[in-house]
């Protein structure tokens, strides 16, 4: 079964879909996905579909949309009478477990790759660093599970995809910065700033491109949208190692804040009195 939740919910056995239209038994098989091959629990899957509001009748009633999950699943494969859909959707003591094989869920191979990516990074070959980070965020067809309502449990595991997915973007970014693609990711990284204002990581990565790129002033004001949004909505400084990249800008010497160009973490600063 090839599933997709790295944008709308697919999932195709044989070709033939087996995503319900039920609102319930949709978040069942997207969060039975997330976690194939592994069980998750009954009192993790009622608290998903109801939360702390489980009804007397939840257990008859979970047990039914596993059934018709089953069903569409026994559907697509009709072609195939060596493979039953309880060997799919598996029955586990305490649980049940989505069987597939490896590799067929978008998530899990977006976290392989992103931790290859991540290994690559950290021993210093940013080349394979920058591929391996690239096609794991191809992966991404839009947010995750845009099309399934979440409840508590998905709710968090959509918040945790987006954080790996942003995270895997600025490594990749800075794996380009120092591969030399300044002038590559500049318009990139011009569309990631507008989208997150208050995102110190990304601003730092577009004053350092802009800088090595021969647009300094650009680099300044850069960093000035980045101080007015945080002093607006948060009534926060910039963080000490953004203000001191600021600062070696205006210098023009960048190799004193950090000679390898690391990233600029995101750690906040409250306002002076003084101000």
């Amino acid at each position: 079964m090839e599933i997709k939740v790295l944008g709308s919910l697919t999932a195709q056995e044989r070709g033939v879909s087996v995503v319900p239209t039920a609102t319930k038994p949709r978040q069942l098989l997207a969060l039975l996905a997330l976690h194939a091959g592994r069980v998750v629990t009954v009192p993790t899957l009622m608290e998903e579909i109801w939360g702390e509001d489980i009804p007397r009748s939840a257990t008859t009633t979970l047990q039914t949309y596993i059934l018709q999950l089953r069903r569409k699943i026994g559907t697509a494969l009709e072609r195939d009478p060596a493979l039953d859909a309880k060997e799919v959707l598996v029955t586990r003591f305490g649980g049940y477990l989505l069987q597939v094989p490896a590799g067929q869920v978008d998530a899990h191979e977006f976290e392989r790759l992103a931790g290859q990516g991540r290994a690559a990074y950290d021993i210093g070959d940013y080349r394979a660093a920058s591929d391996l980070l690239g096609r794991s965020l191809a992966l991404w067809q839009g947010p995750a599970l845009v099309d399934v309502r979440a409840g508590s449990i998905l709710e968090l595991e959509v918040l945790q995809l987006n954080e790996e997915r942003t995270a895997a973007l600025e490594r990749r970014i800075e794996a380009d910065i120092r591969l030399g693609r300044c002038a590559e990711v500049i318009p990139e990284l011009r569309v990631l700033a507008a989208r997150h204002p208050l995102h110190e990581g990304f601003c730092g990565q577009l004053m350092r491109a802009l800088h090595r790129s021969g647009g300094g002033w650009r680099a300044l004001e850069a960093y000035q949208k980045l101080r007015a949004s945080l002093v607006r909505e948060l009534g926060l400084e910039p963080s000490a190692p953004l203000q001191q990249l600021h600062q070696a800008v205006l210098s023009g010497d960048l190799a004193r804040t950090d000679p390898a160009g690391s990233t600029i973490p995101r750690r906040l600063q409250p306002i002076a009195a003084a101000e």
